[in-house]
């Protein structure tokens, strides 16, 4: 059995809630052979999901290093490093919404915090940086993290401009002249968990912004923004299609380093659960246990449920999803490979005291879910689901 949950934002880590869970499951089933990965799709986690390589036998070092946050406060931000060489960075570290949380300034964030944690990887030798997109406070297209290492963004006199995505209107030409070998010569991956485009109404700044602060007037400011600073880096720098699906992750981050350093987007959780070892393990399990804060249908394309009933649906095992609210009707499970959900509600209870009790709830609500299931295994075996029956 394979127990991946995601995080349980605001109450429990990937970590914490793959725990919970395998503690349910140990407690209903105690002789199961449980494969336990934290999971996470590119956003907050992912530093804390890689970091655990060492168990598929690759050394990987964590470091904490001094940057600052997405105001320019400063802050520390830990990143992974592989002894393969590829550096592991959240955006969410450095330049998240939780650091910021008390003074949002969507006009004026900046991903420069995120582009000093990268500078520092590079420095240790990281020749491959891994950058989860997810959860980002700022609007800024990627260019706080191009200037944090050594491009100059220039107006018409020939000064900097100011960082944030405000900022980017004012831009007349990209110098890139500073910028380091080690970052020219990386090969760039973005793991990604959505597919918006980097301006527009599905955009960057119009569907993420709100949520980062942005009032409509800022919103059309960051559109603006975005879409003079796409123009400036096709003429500039390099290639860059702005409509190409996941563009507008984290404010629009990879527009600078696609263009810049031919970076490539990919599917966060699926890159993860690859790099982890779990999709080798699903062909050996007869349930996949996950979860997460919110079961929505937003989960079902690009999340880590999403992408976990996707993979075990191919290698035919069933999923069960056990989520802190389950906003799914069942009929829109179908062809999503996940066979039953829960929610870790027990009664009536507000959304903060369900966070404040998570891990107590979550361990009652997967050993329920486990047993139940326990009990139709005979069935679902019948129908060819698990091992024993009709599947070879």
């Amino acid at each position: 059995m394979i127990v991946a949950p995601d995080s349980f934002k605001g109450s429990l880590s990937a970590t914490e809630a793959s725990s919970a869970m395998a503690a349910a499951v140990r407690a209903v089933l105690p002789a199961a052979d449980l494969g336990i990965y934290p999971m996470a799709d590119g956003g907050e986690g992912t530093v804390e999901a890689l970091s655990g390589l060492q168990g598929q036998g690759g050394k990987v070092e964590v470091h904490s290093v001094a940057t600052i946050d997405a105001i320019g406060r400063p802050c520390t931000a830990r990143y992974a490093l592989d002894e393969a060489g590829c550096g592991i960075v959240e955006v969410a570290q450095a330049s998240g919404l939780p650091q910021v949380a008390d003074h949002l300034s969507p006009l004026v964030a900046s991903s420069r915090g995120t582009g000093l944690v990268i500078r520092d990887a590079l420095e240790r030798g990281a020749r491959r940086i891994l950058l989860g997109l997810g959860g980002s406070a700022c609007t800024d297209g990627g260019a706080g993290v191009l200037r944090a290492l050594g491009a100059r963004l220039l107006d018409t006199r020939g000064s900097e401009v100011d960082d944030g995505g405000s900022a980017l209107r004012q831009i007349d030409r990209i110098d890139l002249g500073g910028l380091s070998d080690a970052a020219r010569a990386a090969r760039w991956q973005l793991a990604c968990d959505v597919d918006n485009p980097l301006t527009g109404p599905r955009g960057a700044a119009a569907v993420f912004g709100p949520q980062k602060g942005a009032a409509p007037q800022d919103v059309a400011i960051l559109d603006e923004g975005l879409a003079h600073f796409a123009e400036v880096l096709a003429r500039d720098v390099g290639p860059l299609d702005g409509d190409a699906p996941g563009m507008g992750a984290a404010g629009g981050l990879p527009a600078g380093l696609v263009a810049a350093f031919g970076a490539e987007l990919v599917p966060g959780a699926a890159l993860i659960a690859d790099a982890v070892g779990l999709s080798d393990q699903l062909g050996r399990a007869d349930l996949v246990l996950t979860g997460e804060g919110s079961f929505d249908s937003q989960s079902l394309s690009g999340k880590v449920v999403g992408t976990l009933g996707a993979l075990a649906h191919q290698a035919r095992v069933p999923v069960l999803v056990v989520a802190g609210a389950v906003k799914v009707r069942r009929d829109e499970l179908a062809g999503s490979g996940i066979v039953g959900m829960r929610s870790i509600a027990d009664g009536p209870r507000t959304a903060d005291q369900l966070m404040a009790q998570a891990s107590e709830l979550l361990q009652a609500a997967t050993a329920d879910a486990v047993a139940t299931f326990a009990l139709g295994a005979g069935w679902l075996r019948g129908a060819g689901w698990l091992r024993g029956a009709g599947r070879e």
